[in-house]
């Protein structure tokens, strides 16, 4: 097992590399080889992390389909399970764009940053999502608003589904649980409460081994009549599976 400052020091480095990609060679780059490339960083990621992930269920095949994927939040790792699988652009909120490093290579990597304090920027982001879409780009949106410990789902806010149904986008709730080797929940790996970026990471870096499961549950059916609506389903469908 590494120790914590080798743990650190590769993801350091990691970092670094994916920086000077993202910087040189993603202008050269095709959509579909940008794509890879983040597959591959995030699987990487994951690993020097000691995060060993369990895919449930089948991700988005046809882009032909617009597609939103719709989880519960817990970690910032949870953007790297879901692009160890299958490369999306997340919505995530504007402060984030200002986090050293990450926040460059999020707006770099596709990222679409919603300004919370501006009640008309919801209009705004919800055509740039479904226009993404359209495009054939596969968005994840996290929509408690925020991250918990990973024992319960908070009410999801329904403006983010907006886009589902501009696009008439299929959406596929995705459920996330982070647990320790004897299957018990690993709030460590949470980045809730008070908790610091750094803190959360000593905190991951700190376990022998986490095991993250993704599951990608039945998709809901794209002629929904409300927002709510689609907003309700997905918390069901995954509040039950993490049950």
């Amino acid at each position: 097992m590494m120790t914590r400052g080798l743990r650190l020091t590769r993801l350091a480095l990691h970092v670094l590399r994916g920086l000077l990609t993202v910087a040189l060679r993603f202008p050269f780059f095709t959509p579909a080889r940008r794509r890879a490339a983040v597959k591959r960083w995030s699987q990487s990621m994951l690993q020097l992390l000691g995060v060993r992930l369990h895919v449930h269920g089948e991700p988005p095949r046809d882009h032909a389909q617009p597609a939103m994927l719709v989880a519960n939040h817990v970690s910032w790792l949870d953007i790297y399970l879901i692009n160890a699988t299958l490369p999306v652009r997340f919505v995530a909120k504007s402060e984030v764009r200002a986090w050293p490093v990450i926040g460059w290579l999020s707006a770099k990597t596709g990222t679409l940053f919603l300004d919370r304090a501006r009640r008309r920027d919801t209009v705004r982001i919800n055509h740039e999502i479904a226009e993404a879409m359209r495009g054939g780009d596969v968005v994840a949106v996290f929509p408690e608003g925020t991250t918990t410990d990973g024992s319960r789902v908070l009410r999801f806010h329904s403006s983010l589904l907006q886009p589902a149904l501009l696009a008439e986008a299929r959406v596929h709730p995705v459920a996330l649980r982070f647990e320790r080797d004897d299957g018990s929940l690993c709030v460590e790996a949470a980045y809730d409460g008070d908790k610091s970026l750094g803190d959360t990471l000593r905190l991951i870096v700190a376990q022998r081994v986490i095991h993250a499961h993704l599951w990608f549950l039945e998709p809901l059916p794209v002629n929904a009549a409300h927002r709510r609506t689609l907003a309700e389903t997905a918390h069901r469908a995954i509040a039950d599976r993490l049950r």
